[in-house]
């Protein structure tokens, strides 16, 4: 008997890891792991198709990632509310998930999921899609190099979950793409890379007609949030950089010491802030050809002189802004953002 006790004994460390890295569930360091597979994670259901408990939703002004199709869900806890004291830092309840597919030339390249496993922790896995469209394996912290021919000569690499982070984790709010800006019933028609609003996508009107968020803020069904632009292109730009460099851009932050704010306040509802903070601003990156005491983020009238414009169409490590996630610029928005910039007076 005693024999049998200590063989047990040795063996039940790698029972409870099996367990965990078969389930996710939580070690005694409370360290929770990510599924294996994609189709471990409650994307789908029994049958293979997206589990009716997932709601799938479409921001406005989509994250620009070399031309990808992208489809998107998020699911709440049954009976579970979306915290929305801050209109601009929405909480959301532990054991939300959300899940963001990536495709190339009607291939499935990636599946990316966040997971809040604790009240102040969140799990962030990326799944890359087999050759045969069947199912999508863990790829490894580090990420996966080259995966996709995505044009130009170039390919896309998964991130490493670092990258991940730092976007992530630079933002007032964990997640980016689902908040009220993104999901707002007013829809910008000149959004760079807008998608159809299919009837089965939520937003902010469903999210409160389904008691989702608390407080129920019907105002916001009432005056829908929106970039408070009396011209329908500075509008567009500027929810396009609220949208693709606010996460990082902002005053609520550590890169809050930049200077520089992009990103969208909902209780004002006005862009002054982007205004102040760009339009005749010097920031720390000086354009080549031009001295550092006449370089300016935004020059009215002169895109071609701005070190915005300069960096968003470049995709030199250097230089190139986003600094991640893209190898190709976007050139429907750079072409928005030089026609606001020769807007300005």
């Amino acid at each position: 008997m005693r024999r049998v006790a200590l063989i047990a004994l040795l063996i039940l460390p790698y029972v409870l890891w099996a367990a965990c890295v078969m389930t996710g569930a939580a070690t005694d360091d409370k360290k929770v792991l990510a599924p294996a597979r994609l189709s471990e994670t409650g994307l789908y259901d029994s049958s293979g198709a997206i589990d009716a408990r997932n709601l799938f939703f479409v921001p406005q002004y989509p994250l620009w990632t070399d031309g990808a199709k992208k489809l998107r869900w998020i699911r709440l806890p049954e009976g579970a509310k979306v915290d929305v004291s801050d209109v601009d830092a929405w909480r959301f309840p532990v054991s939300t998930k959300l899940w963001k597919q990536f495709s190339w030339n009607g291939r499935k390249v990636e599946t990316r999921m966040i997971w809040k496993t604790a009240e102040s922790d969140w799990l962030f896995a990326t799944y890359a899609w087999n050759e045969d469209q069947t199912d999508a394996a863990l790829a490894p912290e580090n990420g996966i190099a080259n995966v996709a021919e995505i044009g130009r000569g170039k390919k896309h690499s998964i991130p490493a979950r670092e990258d991940c982070l730092s976007c992530h984790q630079s933002s007032p709010a964990v997640v980016l793409g689902f908040n009220a800006l993104q999901l707002s019933d007013d829809r910008d028609p000149l959004a760079p890379h807008a998608e159809p609003l299919p009837e089965n996508a939520v937003t902010i009107r469903t999210l409160v007609q389904r008691g989702l968020l608390f407080p129920a803020r019907p105002d916001l069904t009432a005056n829908p949030p929106r970039i408070r632009e009396r011209d329908p292109i500075a509008r567009a730009a500027l929810g396009y950089l609220s949208a693709n460099c606010g996460g990082c851009h902002n005053d609520r932050v550590p890169l809050d010491r930049l200077g520089l704010v992009l990103l969208h306040d909902s209780k004002d509802g006005v862009p002054e802030r982007a205004h102040a903070t760009a339009v005749n601003a010097s920031g720390r990156y000086v354009m080549p050809g031009i001295s550092e005491d006449s370089s300016r983020i935004v020059v009215p009238g002169a895109p071609e002189r701005s070190t915005l414009f300069y960096r968003m169409r470049s995709r030199r490590p250097s230089s190139q802004m986003p600094p991640l996630g893209t190898a190709i610029p976007d050139e429907e928005a750079t072409e928005l953002v030089r026609k606001w910039i020769e807007s300005l007076q």
